[in-house]
Protein backbone atom coordinates (compact mmCIF):
# COMPACT_ATOMS: atom_id res chain seq x y z
CA UNK A 1 0.00 0.00 0.00
CA UNK A 2 1.21 3.45 -1.08
CA UNK A 3 1.67 5.68 2.25
CA UNK A 4 -0.77 8.27 0.89
CA UNK A 5 -3.29 5.35 0.78
CA UNK A 6 -1.81 4.38 4.43
CA UNK A 7 -2.72 7.29 6.21
CA UNK A 8 -5.79 8.15 4.19
CA UNK A 9 -7.33 5.08 5.61
CA UNK A 10 -6.00 5.41 9.07
CA UNK A 11 -6.09 9.39 9.68
CA UNK A 12 -9.57 9.45 11.01
CA UNK A 13 -8.96 6.66 13.66
CA UNK A 14 -5.31 8.17 14.18
CA UNK A 15 -7.00 11.81 14.67
CA UNK A 16 -9.85 10.08 17.00
CA UNK A 17 -7.07 8.96 19.22
CA UNK A 18 -5.29 11.99 20.26
CA UNK A 19 -8.56 14.22 20.51
CA UNK A 20 -10.96 11.81 22.19
CA UNK A 21 -9.24 10.80 25.35
CA UNK A 22 -10.55 8.14 27.58
CA UNK A 23 -9.81 6.57 30.97
CA UNK A 24 -11.35 2.80 30.12
CA UNK A 25 -8.58 0.38 30.62
CA UNK A 26 -9.84 -1.92 27.98
CA UNK A 27 -10.73 1.34 25.58
CA UNK A 28 -6.56 2.00 25.78
CA UNK A 29 -5.48 -1.28 25.52
CA UNK A 30 -7.48 -1.72 22.37
CA UNK A 31 -6.00 1.55 21.22
CA UNK A 32 -2.48 0.44 22.04
CA UNK A 33 -2.72 -2.52 19.69
CA UNK A 34 -4.08 -1.08 17.04
CA UNK A 35 -1.36 1.57 16.74
CA UNK A 36 1.33 -0.69 17.37
CA UNK A 37 0.02 -3.09 14.25
CA UNK A 38 -0.30 0.54 12.10
CA UNK A 39 3.76 1.64 13.47
CA UNK A 40 4.89 -2.36 12.85
CA UNK A 41 3.19 -1.37 9.27
CA UNK A 42 4.62 1.66 8.78
CA UNK A 43 8.20 0.93 10.22
CA UNK A 44 8.08 -2.25 7.34
CA UNK A 45 7.17 0.13 4.26
CA UNK A 46 7.98 3.51 5.29
CA UNK A 47 11.01 3.28 7.80
CA UNK A 48 12.21 6.75 7.58
CA UNK A 49 8.86 8.90 7.07
CA UNK A 50 7.07 11.50 9.30
CA UNK A 51 3.88 9.04 9.59
CA UNK A 52 6.36 6.42 11.67
CA UNK A 53 7.41 9.39 14.30
CA UNK A 54 4.19 10.17 14.06
CA UNK A 55 2.82 6.75 15.00
CA UNK A 56 5.32 6.02 17.04
CA UNK A 57 4.99 9.53 18.97
CA UNK A 58 0.94 8.57 19.75
CA UNK A 59 1.62 5.52 20.37
CA UNK A 60 4.09 6.19 23.03
CA UNK A 61 1.46 8.17 24.75
CA UNK A 62 -1.45 6.10 24.96
CA UNK A 63 1.06 3.56 26.34
CA UNK A 64 1.81 6.20 28.68
CA UNK A 65 -1.81 6.60 29.48
CA UNK A 66 -2.36 2.90 30.15
CA UNK A 67 -0.12 2.69 32.89
CA UNK A 68 -0.97 6.06 34.27
CA UNK A 69 -4.29 4.75 34.76
CA UNK A 70 -3.61 1.57 36.34
CA UNK A 71 -4.89 1.04 39.71
CA UNK A 72 -1.57 -0.49 41.90
CA UNK A 73 -2.81 -2.38 44.52
CA UNK A 74 -2.57 -0.99 48.21
CA UNK A 75 -1.37 -3.67 49.92
CA UNK A 76 0.07 -6.19 47.42
CA UNK A 77 1.82 -8.12 50.61
CA UNK A 78 -1.75 -8.39 52.32
CA UNK A 79 -3.19 -9.96 48.79
CA UNK A 80 -0.32 -12.36 47.85
CA UNK A 81 -1.38 -13.89 51.22
CA UNK A 82 -4.67 -13.49 50.96
CA UNK A 83 -5.53 -14.78 47.38
CA UNK A 84 -2.65 -15.22 45.37
CA UNK A 85 -0.79 -17.89 47.28
CA UNK A 86 -3.94 -20.16 48.00
CA UNK A 87 -4.91 -19.78 44.53
CA UNK A 88 -1.68 -21.27 43.54
CA UNK A 89 -2.74 -23.72 45.86
CA UNK A 90 -5.61 -24.15 44.41
CA UNK A 91 -4.09 -24.99 41.05
CA UNK A 92 -1.11 -27.90 42.05
CA UNK A 93 -3.34 -29.85 44.77
CA UNK A 94 -1.85 -32.60 42.70
CA UNK A 95 1.25 -31.62 42.71
CA UNK A 96 1.21 -31.53 46.46
CA UNK A 97 -0.72 -34.59 46.98
CA UNK A 98 2.41 -36.42 44.75
CA UNK A 99 4.56 -35.04 47.26
CA UNK A 100 2.98 -36.01 50.42
CA UNK A 101 2.92 -39.70 49.40
CA UNK A 102 6.56 -39.52 48.00
CA UNK A 103 7.22 -38.46 51.71
CA UNK A 104 4.65 -40.95 53.29
CA UNK A 105 5.98 -43.54 51.77
CA UNK A 106 9.62 -42.92 52.57
CA UNK A 107 8.69 -42.36 56.24
CA UNK A 108 7.27 -46.20 56.14
CA UNK A 109 10.31 -47.14 54.59
CA UNK A 110 12.62 -45.82 57.29
CA UNK A 111 10.81 -47.24 59.95
CA UNK A 112 10.61 -50.77 58.57
CA UNK A 113 14.16 -50.61 57.48
CA UNK A 114 14.86 -49.70 61.38
CA UNK A 115 12.94 -52.12 62.32
CA UNK A 116 14.52 -54.92 59.81
CA UNK A 117 17.90 -54.03 60.25
CA UNK A 118 19.69 -52.11 63.80
CA UNK A 119 22.37 -50.59 62.28
CA UNK A 120 19.77 -48.60 59.54
CA UNK A 121 19.11 -46.04 62.68
CA UNK A 122 23.08 -45.50 63.08
CA UNK A 123 23.30 -45.34 59.41
CA UNK A 124 20.84 -42.86 58.77
CA UNK A 125 21.15 -40.93 61.73
CA UNK A 126 24.61 -41.11 62.44
CA UNK A 127 26.86 -42.63 65.74
CA UNK A 128 27.12 -39.62 67.41
CA UNK A 129 23.29 -38.58 67.43
CA UNK A 130 22.44 -41.96 68.52
CA UNK A 131 24.56 -42.23 71.04
CA UNK A 132 24.10 -39.12 72.21
CA UNK A 133 20.31 -39.87 73.02
CA UNK A 134 21.00 -42.81 74.42
CA UNK A 135 23.21 -40.77 77.21
CA UNK A 136 19.91 -38.75 77.14
CA UNK A 137 17.47 -41.23 78.04
CA UNK A 138 19.63 -42.73 80.50
CA UNK A 139 20.09 -39.65 81.95
CA UNK A 140 16.13 -39.33 82.47
CA UNK A 141 15.99 -36.49 79.80
CA UNK A 142 15.55 -38.19 76.71
CA UNK A 143 14.56 -34.55 74.70
CA UNK A 144 17.41 -33.18 75.90
CA UNK A 145 18.96 -32.20 72.32
CA UNK A 146 16.70 -29.73 72.20
CA UNK A 147 18.50 -27.82 75.30
CA UNK A 148 21.99 -27.67 74.10
CA UNK A 149 22.20 -24.40 72.93
CA UNK A 150 20.52 -21.05 73.26
CA UNK A 151 17.47 -20.18 72.41
CA UNK A 152 18.24 -17.51 69.69
CA UNK A 153 20.88 -19.30 68.55
CA UNK A 154 19.34 -22.76 68.01
CA UNK A 155 15.95 -20.59 66.79
CA UNK A 156 18.74 -19.22 63.73
CA UNK A 157 20.49 -22.06 63.10
CA UNK A 158 16.88 -24.52 62.41
CA UNK A 159 15.48 -21.18 60.59
CA UNK A 160 18.19 -20.81 58.07
CA UNK A 161 18.75 -25.01 57.87
CA UNK A 162 15.00 -25.95 57.21
CA UNK A 163 14.67 -23.08 54.34
CA UNK A 164 18.12 -24.33 53.00
CA UNK A 165 16.39 -28.14 52.66
CA UNK A 166 13.29 -26.01 51.02
CA UNK A 167 14.71 -24.48 48.63
CA UNK A 168 16.95 -27.40 47.34
CA UNK A 169 13.44 -29.46 47.23
CA UNK A 170 12.60 -26.10 44.72
CA UNK A 171 15.36 -25.75 42.96
CA UNK A 172 16.32 -29.44 42.58
CA UNK A 173 12.77 -29.94 41.23
CA UNK A 174 14.12 -28.27 37.88
CA UNK A 175 15.76 -32.15 37.32
CA UNK A 176 12.58 -33.16 35.75
CA UNK A 177 11.50 -33.27 39.20
CA UNK A 178 14.00 -35.97 40.30
CA UNK A 179 15.89 -33.87 42.50
CA UNK A 180 12.92 -33.27 44.63
CA UNK A 181 11.83 -36.59 44.89
CA UNK A 182 15.23 -37.62 46.17
CA UNK A 183 15.07 -34.63 48.57
CA UNK A 184 11.43 -35.44 50.22
CA UNK A 185 12.27 -39.27 50.17
CA UNK A 186 15.78 -38.99 51.94
CA UNK A 187 13.57 -36.76 54.71
CA UNK A 188 11.02 -39.11 54.91
CA UNK A 189 13.36 -41.94 55.07
CA UNK A 190 15.23 -39.87 57.93
CA UNK A 191 11.68 -39.00 59.76
CA UNK A 192 10.62 -42.92 59.53
CA UNK A 193 13.96 -44.14 61.09
CA UNK A 194 13.96 -41.42 63.85
CA UNK A 195 10.82 -42.10 65.01
CA UNK A 196 11.05 -45.98 65.08
CA UNK A 197 14.39 -45.46 67.28
CA UNK A 198 12.06 -43.60 69.90
CA UNK A 199 9.51 -46.34 69.34
CA UNK A 200 12.09 -49.03 70.25
CA UNK A 201 13.28 -47.03 73.33
CA UNK A 202 9.39 -46.75 74.23
CA UNK A 203 9.55 -43.05 73.76
CA UNK A 204 6.91 -43.17 71.05
CA UNK A 205 4.34 -41.13 72.72
CA UNK A 206 7.23 -38.74 74.90
CA UNK A 207 8.64 -37.86 71.60
CA UNK A 208 5.99 -37.50 69.60
CA UNK A 209 4.34 -34.42 72.07
CA UNK A 210 7.66 -33.17 71.89
CA UNK A 211 9.14 -32.90 68.52
CA UNK A 212 6.10 -32.35 66.66
CA UNK A 213 5.45 -29.34 68.45
CA UNK A 214 7.53 -27.64 65.76
CA UNK A 215 7.59 -30.58 63.75
CA UNK A 216 3.96 -30.50 62.40
CA UNK A 217 4.90 -26.86 60.89
CA UNK A 218 8.54 -27.73 59.90
CA UNK A 219 7.39 -31.16 58.06
CA UNK A 220 4.38 -29.89 56.92
CA UNK A 221 6.46 -27.02 54.64
CA UNK A 222 9.32 -29.31 53.16
CA UNK A 223 6.22 -31.31 52.09
CA UNK A 224 4.89 -28.22 50.97
CA UNK A 225 8.27 -27.17 49.16
CA UNK A 226 8.41 -30.68 47.19
CA UNK A 227 5.30 -29.19 46.06
CA UNK A 228 6.52 -26.02 44.20
CA UNK A 229 9.70 -28.02 42.81
CA UNK A 230 6.89 -30.75 41.17
CA UNK A 231 5.34 -27.58 39.84
CA UNK A 232 8.52 -26.79 38.28
CA UNK A 233 10.22 -30.04 37.03
CA UNK A 234 6.09 -31.30 35.98
CA UNK A 235 6.27 -27.66 33.61
CA UNK A 236 8.82 -29.18 31.75
CA UNK A 237 7.78 -32.57 31.53
CA UNK A 238 4.26 -31.71 30.69
CA UNK A 239 4.36 -28.27 28.67
CA UNK A 240 0.84 -29.08 27.56
CA UNK A 241 0.23 -26.75 24.67
CA UNK A 242 2.81 -24.12 25.83
CA UNK A 243 6.51 -24.08 24.25
CA UNK A 244 8.88 -25.94 26.47
CA UNK A 245 10.62 -22.93 27.72
CA UNK A 246 7.46 -20.91 28.20
CA UNK A 247 6.04 -23.87 30.23
CA UNK A 248 8.98 -23.87 32.59
CA UNK A 249 9.40 -19.95 33.25
CA UNK A 250 5.88 -20.16 33.88
CA UNK A 251 6.36 -23.51 36.47
CA UNK A 252 9.23 -21.88 37.94
CA UNK A 253 7.61 -18.83 38.92
CA UNK A 254 4.83 -20.21 40.54
CA UNK A 255 7.17 -23.07 42.36
CA UNK A 256 9.29 -19.77 43.63
CA UNK A 257 6.23 -17.92 44.79
CA UNK A 258 5.10 -21.42 47.01
CA UNK A 259 8.71 -22.20 48.00
CA UNK A 260 8.73 -17.51 49.25
CA UNK A 261 5.50 -18.21 51.10
CA UNK A 262 7.14 -21.00 53.24
CA UNK A 263 9.44 -18.94 54.61
CA UNK A 264 7.23 -17.85 57.83
CA UNK A 265 6.42 -21.16 58.20
CA UNK A 266 9.97 -22.47 58.27
CA UNK A 267 10.61 -18.68 60.98
CA UNK A 268 7.33 -19.96 63.04
CA UNK A 269 8.83 -23.76 63.24
CA UNK A 270 12.16 -22.30 64.03
CA UNK A 271 10.78 -19.89 66.80
CA UNK A 272 8.74 -23.17 68.27
CA UNK A 273 11.97 -25.63 68.58
CA UNK A 274 14.40 -22.94 69.90
CA UNK A 275 12.03 -21.19 72.73
CA UNK A 276 9.29 -23.72 72.87
CA UNK A 277 10.45 -27.39 72.08
CA UNK A 278 12.82 -27.17 74.65
CA UNK A 279 10.29 -26.70 77.50
CA UNK A 280 9.88 -30.84 78.13
CA UNK A 281 7.97 -30.39 81.16
CA UNK A 282 5.24 -28.24 79.83
CA UNK A 283 1.59 -29.45 80.57
CA UNK A 284 -0.15 -32.24 78.08
CA UNK A 285 -2.58 -29.92 77.13
CA UNK A 286 -0.61 -27.26 75.94
CA UNK A 287 1.62 -29.43 74.00
CA UNK A 288 -1.49 -30.70 71.85
CA UNK A 289 -2.83 -27.49 71.66
CA UNK A 290 0.14 -26.25 69.66
CA UNK A 291 0.49 -29.61 67.49
CA UNK A 292 -2.91 -29.60 66.81
CA UNK A 293 -3.25 -25.54 66.13
CA UNK A 294 -0.58 -25.95 63.83
CA UNK A 295 -2.19 -29.17 62.00
CA UNK A 296 -5.15 -26.92 61.85
CA UNK A 297 -3.77 -24.11 60.15
CA UNK A 298 -1.90 -26.40 57.58
CA UNK A 299 -4.98 -27.76 56.61
CA UNK A 300 -7.19 -24.99 56.33
CA UNK A 301 -4.33 -22.23 54.86
CA UNK A 302 -3.20 -24.86 52.22
CA UNK A 303 -5.82 -27.28 51.55
CA UNK A 304 -9.35 -26.28 52.56
CA UNK A 305 -9.04 -22.33 52.48
CA UNK A 306 -7.70 -22.14 48.49
CA UNK A 307 -10.58 -24.44 47.65
CA UNK A 308 -13.40 -22.47 49.73
CA UNK A 309 -11.71 -19.35 47.57
CA UNK A 310 -12.64 -21.36 44.59
CA UNK A 311 -15.89 -21.92 45.00
CA UNK A 312 -16.41 -18.36 45.89
CA UNK A 313 -15.44 -17.60 41.96
CA UNK A 314 -12.86 -14.71 43.26
CA UNK A 315 -11.66 -13.49 40.81
CA UNK A 316 -8.10 -11.97 41.67
CA UNK A 317 -6.28 -14.81 40.13
CA UNK A 318 -2.49 -15.07 40.12
CA UNK A 319 -0.61 -14.32 37.33
CA UNK A 320 0.26 -16.57 35.07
Amino acid sequence: MREAAFIRKNKLKWKSYETEKTSSPDALADRFIELTDDLAYARTFYPESDTTSYLNALAGRTHQAIYKNKKESQNRFLRFWKYELPFLFRQHHRQLLYAFLVFAVACSIGALSAALDDTFVRLILGDSYVNMTLENIRNGDPMAVYKREGEAEMFLFITFNNIKVAFMAFVLGVFFSIGTFWVLFQNGVMLGAFQYFFYKQGLLLTSALTIWIHGTLEISAIVIAGCAGFVMGNSLLFPKTYSRLHSFKRGARQGLKIAVGLVPIFMAAGFLEGFVTRHTDMPLALSLFIILASAAFIIYYFILYPGSLHKQHVTDRPEN
